[in-house]
């Protein structure tokens, strides 16, 4: 059976790259909200963002973030790693820079996101704990086929590292 994980990722910057990953399937990822329902969501204030992501966390066991060019240091982002970490959820980063957007275009590469937050238990940054992977491959194709050979050991790999710290 398929883990039920949560893709976090910038939405207006890599909606495109996070459905290349999206759709490879091997884990059970939340809805995606479309462009419309994001902007409707956000017009409607924190309170709803917060819930709306709170729902799609509830039941998932793993967070994948998708770290793009700017992903790191987004609130929403930074919510979601602080929730699924204090929810004892498996955590890993995939960057996605390499992987070509809706006009083609590749992306610098961004920050790790968990640089940003430090364990309260050890006072480490969350990297040292939380594995951040950067396929190999630099063409769309390829990094796909990393990603889909690698994502379910990732996964069983984030879960087993969060049940014991």
């Amino acid at each position: 059976m398929a883990r039920k994980v949560f893709f976090s990722f910038h939405h207006q910057a890599d909606q495109a790259r996070a459905a290349q990953v999206r759709s490879i399937g091997l884990v059970e990822g939340n809805n995606s909200a479309s462009d419309q329902d994001w902007a409707r969501l956000t017009a409607k204030g924190e309170t709803l963002i917060q819930r709306w992501i709170d729902s799609q966390l509830a039941g998932r066991q793993c967070t994948i973030v998708l770290i793009g060019a700017q992903t790191a240091g987004r609130r929403w982002i930074k919510y979601e790693i602080d929730k699924s970490w204090n929810d004892k959820k498996g955590l890993l980063g995939i960057y996605i820079h390499n992987l070509t957007d809706a006009a083609g275009a590749k992306s610098p590469k961004g920050k790790n996101p968990f640089d940003d937050f430090t364990l309260k238990s050890t006072g480490a940054k969350m990297s040292s704990m939380v594995k951040a992977y950067d396929p190999l491959p630099t063409e769309s194709r390829a990094i796909c086929n990393y990603i889909s050979v690698n994502l379910v050991k990732w996964v069983e790999e984030a879960i087993r590292i969060r049940a014991q710290n």
